[in-house]
C-alpha cells in the first residue's frame, strides 16, 4: 500500500468516526444528567449572575470531546478543507438522521408495541419514542447552526496559531483554538434552543448555563490533551514519518 492509499484511508476512517461521534451525540442530547450524582458526589450549589443549580449537562457532552480531538486531528494532517468537508458531511447527515427519526415517529405503532414494555415502567412505547427521539426543532437548529460555526471558527483559529507558533505546541493551537470555538458554540445553541425558542429563557439563566457548559467543554478539553499527543502518534507511526511530515506541511499551507 502507497502513502497517499494509506492517507486516503485514514482520512475516510477519521471522516466515519468523527460523523459518527457528532451524530450519537446529537441522538443522546435530549437526556440530561446529574454529574454530581453519577460520580456519587454531593451537589454542587452553583450560583452565576443571579441562578442557582446542580451541575446538570445534556449526555451529549459525553462525546463533544471526542469531536474536539477529532476536529484538531484532522485540522493537522488534512488542513481546512478536510474539517469543513467533514463538518457539512456531519450537519447533512445529522439532519438526514433527524428526518427519518420523525417519520418513524408518524408510522402508526402496533397496537401490541406500545405496552410491550409496561413491565419496565414505560405503558406508552410510542410515546418514549416520540420523546427521546422527537426533539424539538428549535433545539435541533440551535444545535446544528451552533456545531457548523463552532467547526468554522475552531479551523480557523487553529491555522492561525499553527502559523505563529510552526510545529511546536500543538497543544496550544488545539486548546486555543477549542477555547474560542467553544465559547461561540455553547452560547449560540442555548440563545437559538430556550431563548429564541418557545422556553424564552431569562438573560441571567442563559449565561448561567452557558457559563458551566463552556466551563466542562474546556475542563475536558484540557483533560483530553495526552489522548491528542497520542492519536498523533499513532497516525504518524500508521503513515511514516515522510508522510505525516508531508501531510501537515500541506495542512499548514491549506
Amino acid at each position: 500500500m502507497t502513502g497517499q492509499e494509506r492517507a486516503n484511508r485514514l482520512f475516510l476512517v477519521l471522516a466515519a468516526f468523527f460523523v459518527s461521534n457528532a451524530l450519537l451525540a446529537e441522538l443522546i442530547g435530549v437526556k440530561i444528567f446529574a454529574l454530581e450524582e453519577t460520580l456519587g458526589l454531593a451537589p454542587f450549589e452553583w450560583n452565576l449572575f443571579g441562578q442557582t443549580g446542580s451541575l446538570n449537562f445534556t449526555a451529549g457532552t459525553l462525546l463533544w470531546p471526542i469531536v474536539f480531538v477529532m476536529t484538531d486531528v484532522i485540522n493537522e494532517f488534512y488542513g481546512k478543507r478536510g474539517v469543513r468537508f467533514i463538518s457539512w458531511l456531519a450537519v447533512v447527515l445529522i439532519v438526514y438522521g433527524f428526518v427519518f427519526a420523525y417519520l418513524a415517529i408518524s408510522l402508526a405503532p402496533a397496537s401490541w408495541w406500545v405496552g410491550v414494555a409496561a413491565d419496565q415502567g414505560v405503558p406508552d412505547y410510542q410515546k418514549a419514542f416520540a420523546a427521546v427521539f422527537g426533539q424539538g426543532l428549535w433545539t435541533i437548529g440551535g444545535s446544528l447552526v451552533a456545531f457548523l460555526v463552532g467547526q468554522l471558527i475552531d479551523v480557523s483559529v487553529f491555522h492561525r496559531i499553527r502559523r505563529a507558533t510552526g510545529e511546536r505546541l500543538v497543544w496550544l493551537r488545539a486548546t486555543g483554538s477549542t477555547a474560542v470555538s467553544q465559547l461561540v458554540d455553547s452560547f449560540i445553541v442555548l440563545y437559538i434552543a430556550f431563548v429564541l425558542g418557545p422556553q424564552q429563557w431569562p438573560t441571567s439563566l442563559f449565561l448561567a448555563v452557558g457559563s458551566l457548559n463552556y466551563a466542562y467543554k474546556m475542563a475536558a478539553a484540557i483533560a483530553l490533551i495526552p489522548l491528542l499527543y497520542l492519536v498523533r502518534r499513532g497516525i504518524t507511526a500508521y503513515l511514516g514519518h515522510g508522510q505525516a511530515a508531508q501531510l501537515r506541511a500541506a495542512a499548514a499551507r491549506d
